[in-house]
């Protein structure tokens, strides 16, 4: 077991977690623990999504485009 970690028990239904798993293509622990995850940075996403399209670049897109 990692450091600082906690060992819990949950009730979920068995449909939801092979559904999960599937995606995954991973145990219980690391499924879990990518779902949890990804919930903990769902602020960032949001964050970064609303910024689209506000960025400011000094370059033109034929400057971009000569750099390939």
């Amino acid at each position: 077991m990692q450091k600082n970690s906690k060992k819990i028990t949950i009730e979920i239904s068995q449909d939801l977690l092979e559904r999960a798993m599937d995606q995954t293509s991973k145990g219980i622990t690391e499924t879990i623990r990518q779902g949890l995850y990804l919930l903990s940075e769902a602020s960032t996403y949001k964050e970064l999504k609303n910024l689209k399209g506000k960025g400011k670049f000094n370059l033109s897109w034929k400057k971009l485009k000569e750099d390939r």
